[in-house]
């Protein structure tokens, strides 16, 4: 008997339109008073230049760097927030085909996992939305029931995530190379490439060139 397959979705780009930077916008307006909340949006907006920056430097150190601003952050607040976040930023950042591509991995038999970069807290609503079995995503360190901006380990991004999924895939039995693996950027390349059945799907240019070269399929969920 075959073993069970699993399908893996990035978020940001294949799922949903927006990034990590749009939901922590949202925090940001919604801190405790108008001031802060003026401060945080402001110097966020000042900082996406280097975002964009350090993420083409390295999607990890991105990660790294853009949720120290986090830090001072109730936790409460934040996992009280999610639902609200979700409905207000997430929910109607939903690609049209995207449910139904995540229903269609479940109708097959996959364990459908989402595994992102972005923070647990604010992806469990759009997981439980979309139906799937698991999710993997980066946690923030909290110390005193406040977010310390740094994350606990392992650090999901880039390259790692190829790791993570050879790891979910083996400790629960699940058949690598009959899974599959559907993201949008050329930075979730080892992803796509450790999983037996890839897609890319929203992509940009350079994960564009690759499927090509690769003869992966290309999907739009827009």
């Amino acid at each position: 008997m075959s073993r069970k397959a699993a399908a893996f979705f990035d978020v940001d780009g294949t799922l949903v339109r927006g990034n990590v930077v749009h939901t922590f916008a949202f925090y940001a307006t919604h801190e405790p008073t108008l001031l802060r909340s003026a401060a945080k949006y402001l110097i966020t907006v000042a900082s996406i230049p280097l975002f964009v920056a350090i993420d083409k430097w390295s999607r990890k150190g991105f990660n790294e760097f853009f949720y120290r601003y986090y830090k001072g952050m109730a936790e409460d607040r934040l996992r009280y927030l999610a639902g609200e976040m979700f409905e207000e930023v997430l929910r109607p950042s939903i690609f049209p085909g995207a449910p139904d591509l995540v229903s269609k991995a479940k109708v097959a038999g996959c364990r459908t996992v989402i595994v992102s970069g972005a923070l647990d807290f604010i992806l469990r609503p759009l997981a439980d939305h979309l139906g799937a079995d698991d999710l993997i995503a980066n946690q923030l360190e909290f110390v005193g029931g406040y977010a310390t901006g740094r994350m606990l380990r392992p650090v999901i991004a880039g390259a790692s995530k190829a790791g993570i999924v050879r790891d979910y895939c083996t400790e629960r039995g699940l058949d690598l190379a009959s899974s599959y693996g559907y993201a949008d950027s050329a930075s979730d390349y080892p992803l796509l490439s450790v999983v037996g059945r890839p897609a890319a799907v929203n992509p940009d240019l350079r994960l564009r060139g690759l499927a090509r070269e690769f003869d992966w399929p290309i999907l739009d969920l827009r």
